[in-house]
């Protein structure tokens, strides 16, 4: 009996390192399936509505180069590949903010979210965690522009002046390491 107890224990150091050895290999594969997976980068797009008309003055439409500007928007935009398309619009309440987006947001089908102009932090929020690894634009104003980038990016940008209106600002926010701003001024 002692020799039975005495020839599996001989057999157990030999299988040990075989087991142990094939149990490390399917973790370190599960791990990089897991890293892949969450290794994505989030795109957004930052930048000021179309210009706007002069009256009324509390919430005004776009004026009739805000109407064009928007059009040229949905038609930059809107010719993406599939992969590169916009997955969301985020806007403030203000009608001018909306109007932008409007060809845009009825060419791609994307869904607009309405967010208060005032909530910065709320705003870099979504756009972070609801199109995490995908592509979303933020409409914004002159004033505000430039804080949801830094919101994002952590990056500080020129202040916008009341006549700017094509610069666009891209962050890219990749999942394990800094963020990058890259900005581009349409015509």
């Amino acid at each position: 009996m002692y020799n039975k107890e005495y020839a599996s224990l001989k057999r157990r150091p030999f299988l040990a390192p075989v087991w142990l050895t094939a149990l490390a290999g399917l973790l370190v594969v599960a791990l990089a399936i897991w890293l892949l997976s969450v290794a994505s980068t989030t795109t957004v797009i930052v930048m000021r509505h179309a210009e706007k008309a002069a009256t009324p003055i509390e919430d005004p439409p776009l004026s009739p180069a805000g109407e064009e500007r928007a059009k040229m928007l949905a038609n930059f935009f809107g010719q993406s590949p599939t992969e590169f398309r916009i997955d969301g619009i985020i806007v403030s309440q203000f009608r001018r903010t909306q109007e932008t987006v409007r060809p845009l947001a009825n060419r791609l089908g994307v869904p607009v979210i309405v967010v208060p102009a005032a909530d910065i932090e709320r705003t870099a929020e979504r756009a972070r965690d609801e199109y995490r690894g995908g592509r979303v634009l933020i409409v914004g104003h002159s004033d505000t522009v430039p804080a949801i980038v830094e919101e994002l990016s952590g990056r500080k940008v020129p202040p916008m002046s009341a006549a700017e209106y094509g610069i666009v600002y891209i962050v890219a926010l990749p999942r394990f390491s800094r963020a990058s701003v890259t900005r581009l001024d349409l015509p």
